[in-house]
């Protein structure tokens, strides 16, 4: 995309708490080209030694606006993460490249049934898919199936909800503590889970699976066990959960 190489300077609108861990960020950036569904950033700070850190993030946002959305889970070693949980404010300028990845995308002109699985905030880019399936009235079948650790460190939570519909599909999966009355124990993503939730590999669904590398390796080996082509298995990964 023209631009996607440029820097450009983006002004913070809003940063509210998401979780415990986490926080979205609305950020105005004149000149935004736009993105696609699944697309990412590179966002640049420079501290006043002129030292400067780049860290990848995915958009919640999609379509051709200029304020993008980025839901941020703090790792408690990260150079950037705890700047933009902890420090960043309405009014503070940040740098911005993009949008990169076209590998990563959903597209409204795919026909086939989608298999959305997300670890943690690695819903990020699956929130924006499902953001562009539900305006765009898609009639393809999609399912997302969201592990967290507990209720409270779900992203999006009440949006997902309304998206619920004949073609929309959600099923959570709790690692460390579910919802009381929850009818399965809380614990990692099990084949018999995956199996239950995800679109049968016979309908030939394009799968994306984002997460920490753990998770995303897991579900990975678990889609492929389960008859999933690797061909249409599109991986994305992150440090940390």
């Amino acid at each position: 995309m023209v631009g996607a190489s440029l820097w450009l300077t983006g002004t913070v609108v809003s940063a509210e708490s998401a979780t415990p861990s986490g926080r979205i960020l609305m950020v105005d950036v004149p000149g935004w080209p736009g993105n696609l569904a699944g697309q990412h950033l590179d966002l640049r700070l420079t501290a006043e030694d002129g030292y400067q850190a780049v860290r990848s993030y995915s958009i919640a946002s999609v379509g051709s606006a200029t304020t993008i959305e980025l839901a941020v889970d703090e790792l408690p070693d990260g150079e950037v993460s705890p700047y933009l949980v902890r420090d960043v404010q309405p009014g503070d300028q940040l740098e911005v490249r993009g949008p990169l990845g076209g590998y990563f995308v959903w597209r409204e002109t795919q026909p086939e049934p989608v298999q959305l699985i997300a670890g943690g905030s690695g819903v990020v880019p699956l929130m924006a898919m499902s953001r562009a399936h539900h305006r765009t009235g898609s009639t393809a079948p999609f399912r997302l199936l969201y592990s967290v650790r507990t209720p409270e460190n779900a992203y999006f939570t009440d949006e997902l909800a309304g998206f619920e519909s004949d073609s929309f599909r959600l099923d959570w999966v709790y690692t460390r503590s579910a919802p009381e009355g929850w009818p399965a124990a809380p614990g990692r993503l099990m084949r018999d889970t995956l199996e239950a939730a995800a679109i049968p590999a016979e309908q030939q669904p394009t799968v994306y699976v984002c997460g920490p590398t753990g998770f995303v390796e897991a579900a990975s080996r678990l889609l492929l066990d389960l008859g999933h082509e690797e061909a249409r298995v599109r991986t994305e990964r992150f440090g940390g959960y």
